[in-house]
């Protein structure tokens, strides 16, 4: 059996004793300190997961910010090493990040659990980079690292073992990623819904902790993305999202929407719960907020 969207710890489980291909990967990150993940994966994580750090295996590592040095910076280096978006977390091209995919040891004929212990904020990122490397069976471990011990899975500690070079094919993409310029042309086109995730008043622009400016982009819909899960820290029943999406949407076609949030990273679980809620795949502006805001001849909206 393969997995897609999400897995539950009992299934992750199930698959681990299986002798099925798989790969384990811990996402766990903190944006104000950087090292903190890395440091509760040491400290407690899946046997055999990979640590997949936000800021090195899937972001440009030459990545700038675009509000300190312009909004073309994070595009100006050339060929294999150019990022594909802009933004405070530039993602890498697909051939550096099957690259990456290969160093650890993944193949394409393994399934990948992808997982954190931060409310789904950050796994998703590495979901939504897979299926954009054309790798269909990926799944979001349900309700994180806390649902796996609350279902008796035990963790490991320290450093795991390192694993042979793999050697990961880019597919067909299964994902949509899409620019500033062509966000810029469809604004007020019934083509695209704008999705942003980020909490109320930043989207509103009462506040704006990170960016130069506040507010969001014209005409997009607000869904916080912790507005995904319930109680438990896991995903709300599919039934119930597809409700809450198609309220929020009211009249506007589901496959209309691109997601986006401060750098392209919180949005994923709105991308998800989509999926989840059998919505389809929608796509995601990758250099989000920080992208958009880094050019003044952009429109800015408040309130």
């Amino acid at each position: 059996m393969t997995y897609t969207t999400l897995i539950s710890a009992e299934q992750l489980q199930s698959l681990m004793t299986s002798g099925e291909p798989l790969r384990v990967f811990d996402c766990s990150f903190d944006l104000m300190q950087v090292h903190a993940g890395e440091q509760q994966y040491l400290a407690s994580h899946i046997p055999g997961a990979v640590y997949a750090h936000l800021d090195t295996a899937l972001t440009a590592k030459h990545g700038v910010n675009p509000a300190k040095v312009g909004a073309q910076s994070v595009i100006m280096a050339a060929g294999a090493d150019a990022p594909a978006s802009g933004g405070r977390h530039p993602l890498p091209n697909r051939e550096k990040f099957a690259t990456w995919l290969s160093s650890v040891g993944f193949s394409n004929e393994m399934q990948a659990v992808v997982y954190d212990r931060n409310g789904a904020n950050f796994c998703g990122r590495l979901w939504w980079m897979l299926k954009w490397a054309g790798h269909t069976n990926v799944a979001m471990l349900d309700g994180g690292l806390q649902a796996w011990q609350a279902a008796g899975g035990i963790v490991n500690s320290g450093e795991e073992s390192s694993h042979f070079q793999a050697s990961f094919m880019l597919a067909p993409t299964l994902a949509v990623l899409v620019d500033s310029q062509t966000v810029l042309s469809r604004l007020g086109n019934p083509a695209q819904t704008l999705l942003d995730a980020r909490a109320a008043p930043r989207f509103r622009g009462e506040i704006e902790p990170l960016d130069p400016f506040a507010g969001h982009i014209p005409g997009a819909l607000n869904r916080p993305f912790g507005q995904n899960l319930g109680p438990d820290g896991k995903f709300k029943p599919a039934k119930q999202l597809k409700t809450e999406f198609e309220a929020l949407l009211g009249k506007r076609d589901p496959s209309s929407v691109v997601h986006y949030c401060g750098s392209g990273v919180s949005a994923l679980p709105n991308l998800i719960a989509m999926a989840v809620a059998g919505l389809g795949i929608t796509g995601l502006y990758a250099g989000s907020w920080s992208d958009w805001c880094s050019d003044p001849q952009r429109p800015i909206e408040q309130g």
